[in-house]
């Protein structure tokens, strides 16, 4: 295969996999830190640090500059962080008092430090968070971290483009053509973001439109460049290149027009042909952008998220007091009941505010009158289900364990109706409910489960199932609906709303922490997607939000003045 030959649909497998992350802005100030100096005051200096998923090991992120003699500061470089709603990303802040231009932190006077997640940040009022610095005495001052996300990488983008007078590449007719679009890398590279789709035998090519975020045309750099590739398709995969042009989105964002026709330059023939002008042209004909609210300008907006857990207790998951059973308490490891809440509980409880949860149970007979209830409260109580945290739910667990009749059937709709009917009552966007489901995979009521999450697709919510144990899961694959939609009696599901995971998959014998981390990032993945699928089918806009943030480039011209410690 030649050079100019190049088999795109293998590059681009899955545009998406290279595209940044949601990015967060986080700003920093202190106030009545502790003096750590004689004769001034203290010259701080913030470092952050971060905990690699899965790992107890935090790296620096990187440090602010020192501000002299100051006991409040506040800092004007900036920490950009990619944000995972599907992550606990556990963070770390620590103040020193600089003495030297040494950057050996060692050599500096530790003030205090800090710990958090990037989840309490964003979900805090006004996405900021107030605690006290922690160090080897009392009143170390307080630290203030604020986040912010960068809008500029969610504008929406509409394109259309047509071609004129491009080269005639095949033998026996005309150019199969279409478009391959690359945003620049860092390292002045190029990752393809979009390809458009192939128009088969003509020379004048017409596109249909497309759309693109901006955070995968350029990352939200407007002057970065974008190169634009031609190409003949070929049913081989051996593509020959029709020409080659480099604009940037500022120069696309003037629309139609003289200054977006561009000419479409082959290398190999402009190095030959000393008369060569071009392999035709390319025009802009449609050009629009429209601001996309994320996920996190409604949870910045004040939406809560309220996490419900039903947990299986039917006969099938084996005697609890039998270490082959699912719910056995082995007293050095977690059963995999335990390790799913505590995993996806993490994540979830800091959306919450008062970390209040439901935590229902299905499948049991439970006292005093060892009736079978397929929807009761795992803390005991007759009144509510609420549960302090996820230790709380964890306890309630261990407490029904303790108290109830393992039996069955195994009936999920009564806890989906359970959850739908808070939800039917929240549909203005102020609240958004999850429904954590953990069982062995052995439904019962398979009919009514589809109606019930037909009629939950309609409603702020998102069902998570996560399998346990070794059985035959195809029933949950079904309510899963990726391959094929969920429906019940020819009404389908307006949106995918459940999403099912086998524990087994991650399963890592050697570390539970990484196998944890792993299926919570698997299982709340689409959370964000499903949150604003139904934010967008409802036209519900996120509320202003609670509190501002302080841009960084009105304050960039001070970093050039400030001291700084590398």
């Amino acid at each position: 295969m030649s050079p100019e030959e190049v088999n795109l649909d293998m590059v681009l497998r899955d545009p998406e996999q290279a595209i940044p992350a949601t990015k967060v802005e986080l700003s920093i100030s202190c106030s009545k830190l502790r003096d750590m100096d004689v004769f001034s005051k203290s010259d701080p200096l913030c470092v952050m640090f971060i905990k690699a998923l899965g790992s107890e090991q935090y790296r620096e992120i990187g440090r602010t500059e020192v501000i002299m003699d100051n006991l409040n500061p506040m800092f004007v470089r900036k920490f950009l962080v990619d944000y995972f709603f599907e992550e606990v990303q556990h963070l770390k802040f620590e103040v020193y008092d600089v003495d030297s231009q040494s950057t050996d932190l060692k050599k500096h006077d530790f003030i205090g430090k800090m710990q958090c997640t990037m989840g309490e940040i964003m979900a805090a009022g006004g996405g900021k968070i107030k605690k006290p610095l922690q160090g080897n005495v009392k009143n170390c001052g307080t630290i203030i971290v604020r986040g912010e996300e960068l809008s500029s990488c969610r504008d929406l983008i509409t394109f259309r483009f047509r071609g004129e007078h491009l080269d005639k590449k095949d033998t026996f007719g005309k150019s199969d053509p279409f478009l391959a679009i690359y945003r620049q890398n860092l390292d002045e590279g190029f990752t393809i973001s979009h390809k458009t789709e192939v128009i088969k035998k003509t020379l004048n090519p017409s596109w249909q439109r497309f759309q693109m975020f901006s955070r995968a045309l350029c990352n939200g750099d407007y002057d970065r460049k974008i190169k634009f590739e031609c190409w003949d398709w070929d049913r081989d995969g051996g593509h020959d290149l029709i020409g080659v042009f480099e604009t940037t989105a500022r120069e696309l964002s003037r629309g139609p027009g003289t200054t977006n026709v561009y000419q479409l330059i082959h290398p190999k023939k402009k190095a030959k042909k000393s008369k060569y002008k071009n392999s035709g042209l390319i025009f802009l004909e449609e050009y629009r952008v429209e601001k996309v609210y994320s996920f996190l300008d409604y949870i910045l907006g004040g939406t809560q998220m309220n996490f419900t857990v039903a947990v299986d207790f039917t006969a099938s998951n084996g005697d609890p007091r039998q270490t082959t059973s699912l719910h056995y308490m082995n007293p050095y490891q977690p059963n995999h009941y335990l390790r799913a809440l505590r995993s996806v509980g993490d994540v979830v409880q800091d959306y919450d505010t008062d970390k209040m949860f439901p935590a229902l149970g299905f499948g049991a007979r439970v006292p005093p009158h060892m009736a079978v209830s397929h929807e009761f409260f795992m803390n005991g109580s007759k009144d509510h289900p609420f549960c302090q945290g996820i230790d709380g739910v964890i306890e309630a667990y261990k407490r029904s364990l303790s108290s109830v009749q393992l039996y069955g059937p195994t009936n999920f709709a009564p806890v989906v109706t359970h959850v739908a009917n808070f939800a039917a009552a929240k549909t203005d966007g102020s609240e958004y409910f999850v429904l954590l489901i953990i069982t062995d995979g052995i439904i019962t009521d398979m009919q009514k489960t589809k109606q019930a999450i037909v009629r939950a697709a309609k409603l702020p919510m998102s069902i998570i199932i996560v399998g346990v144990g070794n059985e035959d899961f195809t029933a949950m694959e079904e309510l899963d609906g990726d391959d094929v939609r969920l429906s019940f009696q020819g009404e389908a599901a307006v949106r995918d709303i459940v999403q099912f995971v086998p524990f087994r998959d991650f399963e890592n014998a050697t570390n539970a922490v990484i196998s944890q981390a792993q299926l919570a990032k698997e299982v709340l993945a689409e959370i964000p997607d499903q949150f604003l699928s139904y934010m967008r089918a409802h036209g519900v806009k996120p509320k202003p939000r609670r509190g501002s943030v302080t841009s960084v480039a009105s304050q960039s011209s001070a970093i050039a003045s400030a001291p700084q410690l590398r």
